[in-house]
């Protein structure tokens, strides 16, 4: 049915046209998208409808008896990917603060959701307390976790070297210690290779950002000490990784696992044997690259942590040298399991081309140590792409912390800043391109390509290369569009939900993740980002219940659905980054 409303003709102090609704109050309407948590006064505001619908749409208060705005939705677009009709509703015009609802004559009304500045703040600092609740070896208090308090799981004081691990001065089975660290997603592992573009992402959020991330308070244990809360945050996984390193000859265990992965059990239950695995590549180089951009970091705040930009540093120069003698060590877990015992089967991240890691480690030894050595080392432009970062591909990492000191490099560097500069304005103008045929306005999900195993990290990626081109260029174009990549990790999306535990209307409530299926407690751990719609997932989990048939809403919010709804660490960063540097540039919306 439509609404019927009058319009009482009196001008608001903003010269917003009041009207007052009169019919019978509709519900919410599931074809309604748009970011649940919310918009910027002066910044882009579009919702998005799913079906068909009238030709016009309104802003409301929540209990809708005022509408403050009336709008014109746009032409239909057919979503190529589903062959579902969509049209938006641009409600950018309208910068008044307070709670609203997007109403569709005929159809209903949104979730609610705030204009305001800092809208995001809460997200941003949500996203970072999401790793907090993935610390290991130690108890998480009511205090500080709220109702997802639990003991501290896997202590960690001995961990066994396994046979695929053996060196001079550690036998099969020698005892070490590795605590700290925080799980890696849904099951109890730590991984260094997971672990490294998780580092990365979160040490540049601070080196980009750092007047917003020191101002950032999250509420975990460290906060009121002399670092940033990011940084301590981030400190508790740095000192497990330094624990990889074996000491003697600079290499890096690839992971510290059981042998298999434990059922859905807490933390604390899970007591079974646990392994550092064998040295790889990948793992060192990757270690390398995250030491000499902590020691960076840490350099700055030596007075908080003295001696530890050193001693990042000394890792980072030992993993690169064991790295040189042992170029191509990749991890292959079934060729290890034919050779050692006991077998292990759980995740592997085995990477069969390291190229894109010596990049990396190469770029960022190089900036912090101002060694030539470390730049002419390997070929840092192999080819004209720049691949989207992910486990796997950290090439674009290096290129982002050398375009961020391209004011510092030696003669050497220096010479191919304006060329990486434009690699990577280019690499977003190709993000950019065809967005406007994406009925959802985003560059997330212009291709189906982007529906893959952690998609939601896609979109944060995404959206990161589009803050590094506006960093570069001050063209608002690119943070427009990561402003829009954030609204679909928030609700602009074919689904529907918000993809982080704990935030909107319509959030993600039962990921692949341990301790929210364990711990007895309704909600699921929050600040955690699901992995989102991954048009292959049936296929890969076989989890009951998938109906969908276009990947952009092959999603299950079903605690079996993990090729669609886990968590990791290496999805949450990203997002970390995207949500906190919108917040960090809310300003330049409204600039000229």
């Amino acid at each position: 049915m439509n609404i019927l409303y009058f319009c009482t003709r009196v001008l608001s102090p903003f010269g917003v046209l009041l009207c007052v609704l009169t019919a019978r109050a509709q519900s919410v309407s599931e074809s309604i998208r748009l970011n649940q948590v919310g918009f910027y006064p002066s910044a882009p505001k579009i919702a998005v409808v799913v079906g068909e619908s009238g030709a016009t749409f309104q802003v409301a208060t929540p209990d809708l008896k005022t509408v403050v705005f009336t709008g014109t939705l746009s032409n239909p677009q057919t979503n190529p990917l589903s062959g579902k009709v969509n049209r938006q509703a641009n409600f950018s015009k309208f910068i008044k603060p307070g709670t609203y609802v997007v109403v569709v004559p005929g159809m209903g009304h949104s979730y609610p959701f705030e204009i305001r500045p800092n809208v995001h703040q809460a997200v941003a600092a949500g996203s970072i307390k999401g790793f907090y609740y993935q610390r290991v070896s130690v108890d998480l208090p009511v205090r500080y976790a709220g109702k997802w308090s639990r003991p501290a799981g896997h202590p960690d004081s001995r961990a066994l070297v396994h046979a695929s691990a053996v060196s001079p001065g550690r036998p099969e089975n020698t005892v070490i210690a590795s605590s700290k660290g925080w799980y890696d997603a849904g099951d109890y592992n730590r991984y260094i290779v997971n672990s490294g573009i998780t580092m990365g992402t979160l040490l540049s959020v601070y080196e980009d950002f750092p007047a917003y991330t020191t101002s950032l308070k999250v509420d975990i244990p460290e906060s009121g000490n002399q670092l940033p809360d990011l940084l301590d945050e981030a400190l508790w996984n740095l000192r497990w990784m330094l624990t990889m390193q074996d000491p003697t000859d600079g290499g890096v265990y690839h992971k510290l696992t059981n042998a298999k992965f434990d059922g859905m059990i807490m933390p604390d239950k899970a007591t079974k044997d646990r392994y550092v695995v064998q040295k790889s590549t990948a793992a060192t180089l990757d270690f390398a690259a995250v030491m000499a951009q902590a020691s960076r970091v840490f350099r700055r705040n030596n007075r908080a942590v003295p001696g530890l930009a050193d001693s990042c540093l000394t890792a980072a120069v030992k993993a690169w040298n064991w790295a040189k003698q042992n170029p191509a060590v990749l991890y292959e877990q079934e060729a290890m399991n034919r050779q050692f015992d006991p077998d292990v089967s759980t995740g592997a991240y085995g990477d069969r081309n390291v190229s894109d890691e010596w990049i990396w480690a190469a770029a960022e030894l190089y900036v912090t140590t101002k060694d030539d050595a470390y730049y002419t080392a390997v070929n840092l432009y192999p080819d004209d792409k720049t691949p989207l970062p992910s486990w796997n591909q950290v090439r674009t990492l290096g290129y982002y912390t050398l375009a961020r000191f391209a004011d510092n490099l030696t003669a050497t560097g220096k010479k191919d800043v304006p060329a990486l500069k434009k690699r990577l304005t280019t690499f977003a103008d190709e993000l950019i391109q065809g967005t406007d045929q994406n009925p959802y306005g985003t560059v997330m999900g212009k291709s189906a390509r982007d529906y893959i195993w952690g998609s939601s990290s896609v979109a944060a990626n995404q959206g990161i290369a589009l803050i590094q081109a506006y960093r570069l260029t001050n063209d608002k174009k690119y943070l427009a569009y990561a402003l829009a990549n954030l609204d679909f990790l928030l609700g602009r999306n074919a689904t529907g939900y918000s993809f982080l535990t704990g935030f909107g209307d319509k959030p993600v409530m039962h990921p692949h993740h341990r301790p929210s299926v364990a711990d007895g407690v309704d909600e699921p751990v929050p600040g955690l980002l699901s992995g989102g719609p991954n048009g292959s997932a049936p296929k890969q989990d076989k989890c009951p219940g998938y109906t969908a048939t276009s990947p952009d809403e092959t999603f299950l919010d079903n605690d079996c659905s993990y090729a669609s709804n886990e968590i990791a660490i290496n999805w949450n960063a990203p997002f970390v980054y995207l949500a906190a540097a919108i917040e960090a540039l809310q300003p330049e919306f409204g600039s000229k």
